[in-house]
This record gives structure tokens, C-alpha cells and sequence, in this order.
């Protein structure tokens, strides 16, 4: 029966086969593979026991119920697998498995592969989000809304410019988890300590050799574990990609409320039901599930922290933490990628709230227009400033228009003439260059896949 929603509720298959049991298995039994491999090639074990220890390392013999057995016994679940391995290898070649290695040179190497794997998922994946970003930017280039600060009403802008910021900032992410990739996918094959004593001066070959049958790069320095501050630059990747994508549901989630409504995520009115006992609701589901999940996500990033000081060459602490927090990162990380996409690639756009939240201020946001103006006319900005704002106040106070206020403003029109106010009182001509800065990231974009 399943317990934990990543089994049955949320992740996908694609990440869910990456850290399946039975291929991280599959993983393990490579890296012992390679390393008999690479030891044949140095005449350190016969090259008959290198083959059959190639041929058998394959979950098509070595069987996780086997291992998992084996464990029962032993409480170590390394030297279970091992032992599996050895004894349904022909001959004396299961007696060569293992030589020279310690339980985490097969760990922290075959983990290098998960995260290879992960990485080049979630990469292809946010590339996807990105994309889809990038065309909205695109198509909303011009379709002027009301931006907010403090979620006051603040000046005009674009939704081209929301949703070319996000693309923008997913592009660093992905710059991030590709920088990490160099650093977190690393083989080691170095022995107990990280002296690699046990295969003598040979050590150092052996793990670039092991490193480069199963396209890693061998890890410089280690002691008993590839030292885990690159784990947990990892983590943090993922929880700040999941920070981005919460940014961007919560958005969404914003604009969806009722007393705003611009956009929101579809709702299929004939299947989709928004409350148990509210027939009118429809709620912003995928977005709010995006904005949970990434709670999670980055409340792993303390224990990953906390993973890098370890006793002396090593301890155990870290590897039950591990067993949770790298495969639970890399499938709810990649899952909320998904669900943003679904999210973009169906949002509904709600024209005319969009326009009547631009103007729900009576034009009180074009109070910098005005005092920008009226410095270029030669107010001076403190002095324009101060105008404008006693205007706004005025304003605020009568619950009138801006545009009555200052039209009827001795000051003002010192320097400004009816035709001139009525002008600037256009939300949609006050945009500065988010055309252009729009126009320029999608340039950028070109090269940046």
C-alpha cells in the first residue's frame, strides 16, 4: 500500500525511473563493473573475472529482492549488493567484485549518475517553461497593465515584461544547474580514506579510468565521500528554482483573485469542481499546489547544509538524510516544473479587468508622468515633486480624478497646457522602453540554448 503522495500523487514518471530502486541498483552494479573493468586493464585482476563481472552486473541477474535479502542479514546494504553480484558470477570472478573499493566509492559514484540523469531532465524541462515564457512575452508585449508595489498601485507596465523577467531569471537557473553538474557529477574510486592504499600507486589511474567509462570526471581530493558542499550547492539549485517557480504561481495566484481577476489558470466548467460545497468556486489549484510543494523543496537545503561537517573522514549522519532528500528534491522539483507548465501553456487573460484595474485609480498613476514633465519644463524635480504629490493628496482626499486636480492647478499650468495634461493621462503611452527591454531579452534568448 503507498504512503508517501511522491509514489501515487505527485512527481513523474520520467524522474520517477531515475531514482526507482531497481535502477539505482543498476547504477551500483556499473560503477563495479567499471572498476573491474578499469583493474583488468592495469593487470590487477584477470581479465576473464573483469568480463563475467561485466556481463553479470546487470539487474537481469543481480536481483534488488536478492540483495534486499542479503541485507537482512548483513544490515549493510553495499556489501549485500556486492555479495549478490559475486555469487552469480562464474567461476572465481565473483571473488575479484569489489577489490580496492570502499561502500561509497560505489555510492557517491553511482549518485554522480542519478544526478547526470536528474539534471539532464530537469534542464530539458525548464528549457520547455522557458520557451513557453518567452512566447508570452512575446505575444503580451504590449498589453499594458497596472504594475503594484507594496500591492499598491504603483505605474503602468506590461504583462510582456512579467513574463520576460521569469524567463530571464529560469534562464540563471539553468545556468546554475549547469554549473553544478560540473562539480556535483564526479566519480571517486579512492578507498576507505580517500588514499586509494589498497590499489597502491595504481589508485590515481584507477579512478580516472573507472571516472571515464562511466563519463564522469574523477574527483580531485576526497576522503571517505565526495565532500558534500557540492551536494549541497545541488540542493540549493533546486530550491531556487523552486523559489522561481513559486514566484510565478504566486503571481498568478494574485492576479486570480476575485477583486482583480486579469488572469488566472483554466478550469474545465464540464469535469473540474472548485469546492465540495461552493458550486461558483474555481480555485487556482496548480498554482497553489506549485507554491506548497516548493516549501518543501527548499526546507531541505538546512540538512543538506548540515550534511558537509562530518567526523573526521567521514560518518554515517549524512547517508539516511541523503536517501530522502536527494531523490524527494529532484522528483517534486521536476513535478512543479511540469505543473508550471501546464500552468503557462492554459493561462486565461481577462481583457477587460485588465484595463479597468489600469484606470481603477481615477489616474492617480500617472502622478510620475506628471512630476518627470514638469521637471523637464523646468520645475525642478524637488519642486515637482512636492506639486505633484500635494495634487495627489488633493485628489485622494476629494475622491477626484488627477487630471481635475491638476488641470485645475495654478502651478501646473505654468507648464502644462489642457492638451498636454489630457495626453499624459494615458496609461498606455507611459511604458518608457519595456518594448525595447522586452525585444532585448528575447534577442538574448536566442543564444541562450
Amino acid at each position: 500500500m503507498a504512503i508517501h503522495p511522491i509514489e501515487y500523487r505527485y512527481g513523474t514518471e520520467e524522474m520517477r525511473k531515475v531514482w526507482d530502486a531497481d535502477n539505482k541498483l543498476q547504477k551500483m552494479l556499473e560503477v563495479e563493473a567499471a572498476l573491474a573493468k578499469a583493474e583488468a586493464e592495469l593487470d590487477l585482476i584477470p581479465k576473464e573475472a573483469a568480463d563475467e563481472i561485466n556481463r553479470k552486473a546487470s539487474t537481469e541477474y543481480v536481483k534488488s529482492e536478492r540483495v534486499s535479502e542479503i541485507e537482512r542479514q548483513t544490515n549493510h546494504d553495499i556489501a549485500s549488493m556486492v555479495k549478490a553480484l559475486a555469487e552469480v558470477c562464474e567461476g572465481d570472478a565473483g571473488e575479484y567484485v569489489h577489490f580496492g573499493a570502499t561502500s561509497n566509492d560505489v555510492i557517491d559514484t553511482s549518485q554522480s549518475m542519478l544526478f547526470r540523469d536528474s539534471i539532464d531532465i530537469l534542464r530539458s524541462r525548464i528549457i520547455e517553461l522557458t520557451e513557453t515564457l518567452l512566447k508570452l512575452a512575446e505575444e503580451n508585449k504590449t498589453n499594458v497593465c497596472i504594475g503594484r508595489t507594496h500591492g499598491q498601485h504603483a505605474l503602468p507596465t506590461t504583462y510582456g515584461m512579467k513574463f520576460a523577467i521569469w524567463a530571464d531569471e529560469l534562464h540563471r537557473q539553468i545556468e546554475r544547474l549547469d554549473s553544478c553538474r560540473g562539480r556535483i557529477c564526479v566519480g571517486m574510486l579512492t578507498g576507505a580514506v580517500g588514499t586509494t592504499a589498497a590499489l597502491g600507486t595504481d589508485g590515481i589511474t584507477i579512478n580516472k579510468k573507472v571516472s571515464e567509462i562511466l563519463g564522469l570526471k574523477p574527483v580531485l581530493i576526497s576522503n571517505q565521500v565526495v565532500q558534500r558542499d557540492v551536494h549541497a550547492e545541488f540542493i540549493m539549485c533546486l530550491a531556487n528554482t523552486a523559489s522561481t517557480l513559486e514566484k510565478m504561481a504566486l503571481e498568478i495566484r494574485n492576479l486570480q483573485r476575485t477583486e482583480i481577476q486579469e488572469v488566472g489558470e483554466s478550469f474545465d466548467p464540464e469535469k473540474q469542481v472548485g469546492s465540495s460545497t461552493m458550486p461558483h468556486k474555481m480555485n487556482p489549484i496548480t498554482a497553489e499546489r506549485i507554491c506548497g510543494i516548493s516549501r518543501v523543496i527548499r526546507a531541505y537545503v538546512a540538512p543538506a547544509l548540515q550534511n558537509n561537517p562530518l567526523w573526521h573522514e567521514r560518518d554515517l549522519t549524512n547517508s539516511s538524510c541523503e536517501r530522502i532528500i536527494f531523490p524527494e528534491s529532484c522528483m517534486l522539483t521536476d513535478y512543479i516544473v511540469k505543473l508550471s507548465l501546464k500552468l503557462f501553456n492554459n493561462l486565461v487573460f481577462h481583457p477587460k479587468n485588465i484595463e479597468r484595474n489600469l484606470n481603477i485609480t481615477n489616474g492617480l498613476v500617472m502622478a510620475e508622468r506628471f512630476m518627470a514633465e514638469l521637471t523637464r519644463k523646468g520645475a525642478g524635480k524637488q519642486t515637482a515633486y512636492a506639486l505633484v504629490r500635494s495634487c495627489a493628496l488633493e485628489a485622494y482626499a476629494k475622491d477626484a480624478g488627477l487630471k481635475e486636480i491638476v488641470s485645475a492647478n495654478h502651478e501646473v499650468r505654468k507648464y502644462l497646457s489642457e492638451d498636454e495634461i489630457n495626453t499624459m493621462m494615458d496609461p498606455h503611452t507611459y511604458l518608457g522602453s519595456s518594448a525595447q527591454i522586452i525585444e532585448n531579452v528575447l534577442e538574448e534568448a536566442k543564444d541562450w540554448f
